[in-house]
């Protein structure tokens, strides 16, 4: 189906109409956990789509972020169950960031939606929701069973998802495949099959070396907080970026050489690639490309986030400032714990001189990957060949973050991701967006995907 043939069959189908419009009204509603706005609201309009589309539907509002859990049962006695995981909330769509169109304003134009959330993740929600109804159409009740788990605070670590996991495991456990959350069209336009995520751990670092701000004739007799707390930072990681703590990479599982084999024939990225898109001021850490690939998938990373001390204002202040701070994270690979690496830093820091370093735990999650050669996993791989002419792209794991690792842990399913996205989505910032021809092709992937159960 060409272009043209797709844009038509998406303005006519009157099903796939009806969830655009869920989807405006998604995207309409700033679903933000940091800021706490609109979580509430929009998981109960949530269950009110889920209800009309046939789910039984459960709302529970135990912790900050309500958690939906929706079942469309199959009539077969031994049908089998299908798990989506999705999240309503979404990334702030702040002044920092360019809009072309109002970001909680669904924008359909030249082939494309805009809006806040329509890849991560609501979209996806409403493109399966359309496939359900569609296949429902074509050839009666379903297949298979298919529960949505959505939860509300994704983009915050999915803080409380794991007490929702417990609670409802004895409906959950025991399914076939849990499709995640999203995924991507890469850069060759191949449909990309992933099964991981990396982990994360968050944490402010403050220091306080005076009372009030020191004239900075002072500089050389009185040390500053910035000079502190750079310093500081500084000795946490050397120049090719590995991280200089003690005992932090003892816990970090290898990739198998089957993984580093499918990141090389797969994962569409270079370092010109990389020096292109970011137009990159700066030379890369990694030197060559297996280098690349390995420290991207594979190996943890200390980053900063951000760093605020002294007088930013106009023209000259000559101070030295008696307060720094800053917000800094490590990505995680499997095997690595969040508050232990937390505390491995904390005593690093001492060890190196810099116990004036006050640090302050934010967020964590495990990374996780899956296993690619489980049978559930390669039927989805199978099916992808009929959706994606340019090849389908499998990566054991990506390198963004998410609870991957809990809902494995509760739940021993198998966990793929794929979905409507492309390398230029934008997801958490400006004009974030999806194709419309990727949009219809995830309906026919998921419509696919229930049919081999029958």
């Amino acid at each position: 189906m060409g272009l043209l043939d797709k844009q038509k069959k998406f303005e006519e189908d009157t099903v796939i109409q009806d969830y655009v419009t869920v989807l405006r009204e998604l995207v309409a509603r700033p679903s933000i956990f940091a800021q706490g706005t609109g979580l509430k609201e929009t998981a109960s309009y949530l269950k009110e789509v889920l209800q009309k589309a046939g789910a039984q539907v459960t709302l529970d509002e135990s912790y900050a972020a309500p958690f939906l859990l929706a079942s469309f049962a199959s009539p077969k006695a031994d049908a089998k169950t299908l798990i989506f995981y999705n999240h309503y909330d979404v990334q702030p769509a702040d002044a920092d960031q360019a809009w072309t169109s109002p970001p909680f304003q669904l924008d359909i134009r030249d082939g494309y939606m805009y809006g806040r959330g329509v890849d991560d993740d609501k979209g996806h929600i409403t493109a399966r929701l359309t496939a359900i109804e569609k296949y429902r159409q074509a050839h009666g009740e379903l297949p298979v069973n298919i529960i949505f788990i959505i939860e509300g605070a994704e983009e915050s670590a999915s803080v409380d998802l794991e007490k929702y996991l417990a609670k409802y495991r004895s409906t959950l456990v025991g399914a076939d495949l849990l499709v995640w959350e999203q995924g991507i069209f890469n850069q060759k336009g191949q449909m990309e099959i992933t099964g991981g995520t990396k982990g994360i751990v968050t944490f402010d670092a403050s220091v306080k070396s005076a009372n009030v701000d020191i004239h900075s004739k002072f500089g050389g007799n009185i040390d500053s907080s910035s000079w502190y707390l750079i310093n500081a930072l500084s000795s946490l990681r050397d120049a090719s970026g590995k991280i200089l703590v003690e005992g932090i990479y003892e816990d970090v599982v290898e990739p198998t050489e089957h993984e580093m084999d499918l990141v090389r024939q797969h994962a569409q990225l270079d370092q010109s690639h990389l020096q292109e898109v970011y137009e990159l001021g700066l030379p890369l850490l990694t030197a060559h490309q297996d280098d690349l690939l390995k420290t991207l998938f594979f190996e943890p990373s200390l980053n900063i986030q951000g760093l605020q001390t002294g007088y930013q204002g106009q023209g000259v202040k000559t101070i030295l400032p008696a307060e720094a701070r800053a917000k800094l994270e490590v990505r995680l690979v499997p095997g690595m714990k969040p508050k232990k690496v937390f505390q491995q830093i904390q005593d690093q820091l001492v060890r190196n001189g810099f116990d004036q370093v006050q640090l302050t735990y934010t967020l964590g999650e495990e990374g996780y990957r899956s296993d690619m050669t489980a049978p559930a996993i390669l039927n989805v791989i199978d099916l992808a060949g009929q959706f994606s002419p340019a090849g389908v792209a499998v990566l054991p794991t990506t390198a963004g973050t998410g609870p991957m690792h809990q809902v494995f842990e509760a739940l021993e399913v198998p966990i793929a991701a794929f979905g409507i996205g492309h390398p230029n989505s934008r997801d958490h910032g400006g004009d974030e967006n999806v194709k419309i021809a990727d949009y219809l092709t995830h309906i026919e992937m998921i419509k696919e995907l229930m049919k081999s159960y029958e």
